[in-house]
């Protein structure tokens, strides 16, 4: 498989993207050990890490990309008072909306609740983390990352931190407009706030359900120094080597 001729932009999303196809495709997970995604684990391990420094803590975290998932808020909701989704596709803000409201049919995060409880040293306290994701996600938003002002209109107070998982690179068809999207997604923090980025490296593409999207092809020290450009300091970066 080849990535796209023409890079998959907004519109493409708005379009084609099923986040049921893509939730089953990626965020699958049995309650086995054996049956863990590694990719999948590998992200929570990371975001767990991320979300126990010190510093990461305060009133309010904003997701940008969240696409259909909460995976990204399990550790963070931990150390946040409200959280703010953003995200540029109707039909993934839905998805998102139907786990939120607990509706029939929605995704089914369980074991994936359940193995970043474990990271956190009581399994059995699922319910009570997704209950706290439920009551701490206080608007689902939309948003464009290629916007000097991602949310438009809405006008949303300065946040505490940022958390971007998987987007970036899939919204930005080059580096100038990666590193644009960076400091336009900036404009959402305090001063002094803080921005937790988790980005693919290496990759032109990705595929499920035979649709196939780009993804802007990273290097390590071009995201850094894109993280710096747009008025961050890094101070933890780590690259994990995945194979499937």
């Amino acid at each position: 498989m080849d990535a796209p001729a023409i890079f998959t932009e907004a519109d493409f999303y708005q379009q084609s993207f099923d986040p049921q196809a893509y939730l089953k495709e990626y965020y699958s997970m049995s309650d086995s050990r054996e049956g863990a995604n590694v990719f999948l684990t590998q992200n929570l391990k990371s975001l767990h890490k991320m979300f126990s420094l010190d510093e990461l803590r305060g009133g309010t975290l904003i997701d940008v990309g969240c696409g259909p998932t909460i995976y990204q808020l399990l550790s963070a909701c931990e150390r946040f008072q409200e959280i703010i989704a953003l995200d540029y596709t109707d039909q993934n803000r839905r998805e998102l909306e139907r786990w939120l409201r607990n509706e029939a049919g929605a995704f089914d995060w369980v074991p994936v609740v359940k193995y970043v409880c474990e990271l956190e040293g009581d399994r059995e306290k699922w319910a009570e983390k997704q209950e706290k994701v439920r009551k701490k996600v206080k608007q689902v938003l939309k948003c464009d990352v290629t916007r000097a002002n991602p949310t438009g209109a809405v006008s949303l107070p300065p946040a505490d931190c940022i958390v971007s998982t998987l987007c970036l690179e899939g919204a930005c068809k080059d580096l100038p407009t990666f590193r644009s999207a960076l400091r336009n997604i900036g404009t959402l923090v305090k001063p002094g706030g803080h921005l937790v980025l988790v980005t693919v490296l290496g990759e032109t593409y990705y595929a499920f359900n035979k649709q196939v999207f780009s993804c802007l092809r990273l290097e390590k020290h071009e995201v850094e120094a894109a993280v710096e450009a747009a008025g961050f300091e890094v101070t933890f970066s780590e690259a994990q080597p995945y194979t499937a």
